[in-house]
């Protein structure tokens, strides 16, 4: 009888970990377990579900059970949810919801990727029926559902991080007198600059969307969220507070833990247990500026990690070798972005930091269309080697980070940026890439 390989968890990290593993060796059997009804589908698409860009949820599924059963030979079972791992017996206790029956699985190689739970704070009202969370797909469609029928007149999301924003502007296209209320005194507080983040508060306030930022929830009533500096009214209540590892059946099986509570892995994504591997929003990962094992909630990570742990399982040799701290989003017309260590993270790091703010446009700025971006830089203070940049301004501003996530990536320095052979026409560019022009500031104060 050849091996077998149990997933726990039927999403990104799980099932392109099972698929690259059917992949090296035809002969695993492979029992991928999803105590959800679907397989791999885009979470990150779950506020353009709401908003309407996109028209039905099973476009969000790349693929279905169905499908990994017939293309790829892997059982995918949804709707049965792994309670427990003897990692002694090496089984897994596994309840079916439908047929409510529990029974045990053996397994010569498990990959957990259980992915994250939405931090949920301990309030008065939270369990109430018109508060949701945008974790699961099935989260997404009934709060689309509900938007569709009640046309939602007043709406709090609570949480300015990338979900939080993603669903007022989801809210506010539908019509939603919508307050943003968060605790920290900007957006996206973990990872952008405090001067960055104003900046962005002040472009949502301007498409009308009431920021109540330094204001901490209370409670939440049946027609208000109330907090320390007052109500906002609600017929709609979303969770936007942002995610923490789910690791629960990991850390009782006596797996090791790391920064948060995820599962910490070595850079096959292996665990402290031979033949048990971990990958996606459950487990660490490696930060390639700060040198340090970090938490990253994102799905090009899951992905990347499944990979590499299917290869290892598949009979093959992977490592990751980490991330930069690459993320995007948007506010309706206004775009944000950011790589690197923010100027915080950066001296929290041990570097001696300088940075420079520069205002440019995404275009020529006598071209039609062009529209206003501020790009921050930051750089080493002595050797000017690129730490982190940020974004904030109109369409067509953000996607510019990856040349930033590149740089970094590359150890490139101020100076090397600036001498960059980048591409430039009036329609997408000014002579100077907005980049180069932030890189050209910070090298003056290196």
């Amino acid at each position: 009888m050849g091996k077998r390989l149990v997933v726990v968890g039927g999403d990104a990290a799980g099932m392109s970990g099972a698929a690259q593993a059917r992949r090296l060796d035809p002969d695993l059997d492979i029992v991928a377990l999803e105590r959800g009804t679907r397989t791999s589908y885009s979470a990150c698409g779950i506020p353009y579900l709401v908003a309407g860009d996109v028209s039905d949820a099973d476009a969000l599924v790349a693929r279905t059970p169905e499908e990994f059963r017939r293309e790829h030979r892997i059982d995918a079972r949804v709707r049965h949810e792994v309670t427990a791992i003897d990692l002694d017996a090496r089984t897994v206790e596994v309840r079916n919801l439908e047929h409510e029956r529990t029974f045990r699985l053996g397994f010569d190689h498990l990959l957990i990727g259980t992915g994250a739970r939405p931090v949920r704070p301990d309030i008065p009202g939270i369990a109430s029926d018109h508060v949701h969370g945008v974790q699961t797909l099935d989260d997404g469609t009934r709060l689309l559902d509900v938007a569709r029928r009640s046309r939602c007149r007043d709406a709090v999301v609570v949480g300015a991080g990338y979900i939080g924003l993603e669903m007022a502007e989801a809210l506010h296209r539908w019509g939603a007198r919508v307050a943003l209320v968060e605790a920290h005194d900007h957006p996206l507080a973990r990872t952008l600059d405090p001067d960055m983040g104003a900046r962005l508060v002040d472009l949502i306030g301007a498409i009308g969307i009431e920021c109540r930022f330094g204001e901490r929830v209370r409670a939440i009533e049946p027609d208000r969220v109330v907090t320390d500096a007052g109500p906002a009214r609600a017929d709609l209540v979303v969770i936007g507070l942002g995610v923490e590892p789910e690791a629960t059946l990991a850390e009782a099986a006596g797996l090791d833990l790391s920064v948060r509570g995820s599962i910490s892995v070595d850079r096959r994504q292996q665990t402290s247990h031979e033949g048990v591997w971990a990958a996606g929003d459950c487990a660490d990962t490696f930060h390639r500026v700060s040198q340090r094992r970090v938490h990253v909630a994102l799905g090009t990570v899951a992905n990347k990690t499944g990979r590499v742990a299917g290869v290892n399982i598949g009979g093959g040799h992977a490592g990751f070798p980490g991330v930069v701290g690459t993320a995007i989003t948007k506010v309706c017309g206004t775009e944000v972005a950011r790589t690197g260590l923010s100027t915080a993270e950066a001296e929290r790091a041990g570097f001696a930091v300088a940075t420079a703010v520069v205002e440019t446009t995404t275009r020529a700025g006598y071209h039609p269309g062009a529209e206003p971006m501020v790009v921050k830089a930051i750089a080493e203070r002595g050797t000017g080697r690129m730490l982190g940049l940020q974004i904030v301004g109109g369409q067509g501003s953000a996607k510019r980070i990856d040349t930033a996530a590149t740089a970094i990536t590359a150890h490139l320095t101020a100076a090397d940026v600036v001498e960059l052979d980048l591409a430039y026409a009036p329609p997408f560019s000014s002579v100077w890439d907005p980049v180069q022009v932030a890189a050209r500031a910070v090298l003056r104060s290196v």
